[in-house]
C-alpha cells in the first residue's frame, strides 16, 4: 500500500491507526451534518476537525427554512432554537427611492417562516454535542489532514498531524466536506471551474449598543454612491460585510479608518454611533470570494460535499443550505452500501448526479447579481434602484410567495430518509 504524500517522500512513524467505515475531514456544516445523520443509522464515523475548537470568526450563519426543516425531521429543531439566534422574516433594501421588501417569509406554509441567523460555533459544537450520544461517532479536533491514503488508484483514508504526531484514519469511504480551501481536494488533485468573477468585501461587526434602532434585527443591504454594505442583527452585535470594487482596499486603507467609519455611518446613519467602536485595521477581514465548481466530486473511495465541490458568492447567500444538502443525500444514498461494507463508484456518482443542477441553478443566480446587481452598485455616482415594474411586480401575492419559496427552500427540497 502507498499514501499519496504532499511534500516527503519518507513516511513519518504513525502513532495510531484508527479503522472506521466513514472518514469526514471538515467540521463544518456539511460535515457535522453528515457525520450525524450516518451515525444515527448505525454507520461507524470519524468526524476530522483541523482547529481545535470552533471559536473563529466564520463567514455564514444563515440557516433558512429548508434546513430548519431537516433538522426537525430528526428531531433537533426545538432544541436549537433554544440557543442564541436572530430570525429574518424578509429582506429589506434600502434604495435611492426608499426602502423595498421584495417578499415575507411569514406567508410560507412552513412552522419555520424565517431564516435564522445564528453564530456558526454554536450551530457546530450543537450539532457534534448531539452526535455524541451516538456510539459510532468520533470527533478529532486539531486534526490536520495532510496526505490520502490509496492503494491502486483507491482512497483509503488519510493521514493527519496532531499536536501529538502522525495518526491515520482507514476508511471504507472518505469525505471530503473541509471547505472553500479544501485540502481534501488539493490532494485528491481535483481542479475546479471558476463560475463568477471574483467579490471582494471587507468583513467586520459592530457591537449593539443601548438605543439600537429596532429595525436592525435582519440583513438590510445598504447602497449609495457606489458603495454597499450588509447588516447582519445578531444577538449581540452586528455582522457587516462591506463591498468593494476589486483591488480597491489599498486606497480604502489609504484614506483612514476615521474616513471608512464616516462611511458605514453615511450608509446606516443608525450604526454611526456603533462605527465609533471601530479602533484598528485588525478588526476588519479583507475577503475575496467567488464561486466555483468541480467537474466530478468523487474518485474511488472519495467524496467531495459543500463547498469543497462548489463555492459560492455571497450574492447567493446560501452557502450552509447547499452544503447540509449535500450530506442530506449523502447520507441518504450510501448508508445502505456503507453499513453493507462496501460503496461503488456508482454510488458516489448518484450524489453528484442529484446535487448538480441544484448547485448549478444557485451558482447562475449568484453570478447573475455580482454582474447586474454588485458590480453596478459598486460604480461610482451609481444608487440602488429596483424599477417601479419591478415594484409593482412584487405586489402581486402569487409573485412575493414564489420569491420567498425560492429563497426558503430552492427548486429541489432534500427530505431525511427514514
Amino acid at each position: 500500500m502507498q499514501d499519496t504524500q504532499t511534500e516527503h517522500a519518507e513516511a513519518e512513524p504513525v502513532r495510531e491507526t484508527h479503522t472506521t467505515t466513514c472518514c469526514i475531514v471538515g467540521a463544518g456544516p456539511g460535515g457535522a451534518m453528515l457525520a450525524i445523520l450516518l451515525a444515527r443509522q448505525g454507520v461507524p464515523v470519524v468526524l476530522l476537525e483541523a482547529h481545535l475548537d470552533f471559536d473563529r470568526e466564520f463567514r455564514g450563519d444563515t440557516l433558512h427554512p429548508a434546513i430548519l426543516e431537516i433538522l426537525d425531521e430528526i428531531g433537533l429543531a426545538k432544541r436549537l432554537h433554544q440557543l442564541p439566534h436572530v430570525k429574518l422574516y424578509g429582506p429589506t433594501f434600502a434604495t435611492a427611492t426608499g426602502p423595498f421588501t421584495p417578499f415575507d417569509f411569514h406567508r410560507l406554509r412552513t412552522r419555520f417562516p424565517y431564516i435564522m441567523f445564528m453564530h456558526q460555533p454554536i450551530f457546530l459544537e450543537f450539532l457534534t454535542e448531539e452526535s455524541k450520544k451516538f456510539p459510532e461517532f468520533r470527533l478529532v479536533m486539531g486534526a490536520n489532514v495532510q496526505r490520502l491514503c490509496e492503494s491502486d488508484g483507491v482512497v483509503q483514508g488519510v493521514r493527519y498531524r496532531a499536536t501529538d504526531g502522525w495518526h491515520e484514519v482507514r476508511a471504507v469511504l472518505t469525505v471530503g466536506a473541509d471547505g472553500r480551501f479544501s485540502r481534501t481536494r488539493h490532494l485528491a488533485g481535483f481542479e475546479p471551474v471558476a463560475t463568477s468573477r471574483p467579490v471582494e468585501l471587507v468583513w467586520f461587526r459592530l457591537p449593539r449598543l443601548p438605543g439600537d434602532p429596532p429595525n436592525l434585527a435582519g440583513a438590510f443591504p445598504r447602497q449609495s454612491q457606489g458603495r454597499l454594505m450588509a447588516v447582519v442583527g445578531r444577538a449581540d452585535h452586528y455582522q457587516l460585510a462591506y463591498f468593494i470594487p476589486l483591488g480597491q482596499y489599498p486606497a480604502l486603507r489609504a484614506a483612514g479608518l476615521d474616513a471608512f467609519r464616516r462611511s458605514v455611518g453615511e450608509l446606516e446613519p443608525g450604526l454611526a454611533r456603533n462605527a465609533a467602536h471601530l479602533t484598528d485595521w485588525h478588526e476588519l477581514s479583507l475577503l475575496s470570494v467567488a464561486s466555483s465548481r468541480c467537474r466530478r466530486w468523487y474518485k474511488p473511495g472519495l467524496l467531495l460535499i459543500g463547498d469543497a465541490a462548489h463555492t459560492m458568492t455571497p450574492a447567493a447567500g446560501a452557502g450552509i443550505k447547499y452544503a447540509i444538502e449535500d450530506a442530506v443525500v449523502a447520507a441518504n444514498l450510501l448508508a445502505k452500501p456503507l453499513k453493507e461494507g462496501h460503496v461503488e463508484l456508482s454510488d458516489l456518482a448518484k450524489v453528484q448526479r442529484q446535487r448538480e443542477w441544484p448547485t448549478r441553478f444557485i451558482q447562475a443566480l449568484g453570478a447573475f447579481a455580482v454582474k447586474h446587481v454588485i458590480n453596478p452598485a459598486l460604480r461610482p455616482g451609481k444608487d440602488l434602484r429596483f424599477p417601479r415594474v419591478v415594484r409593482l411586480m412584487f405586489r402581486i401575492p402569487l409573485v412575493r410567495d414564489l420569491a420567498a419559496r425560492l429563497v426558503a427552500f430552492g427548486f429541489w427540497r432534500v427530505h431525511v430518509k427514514t
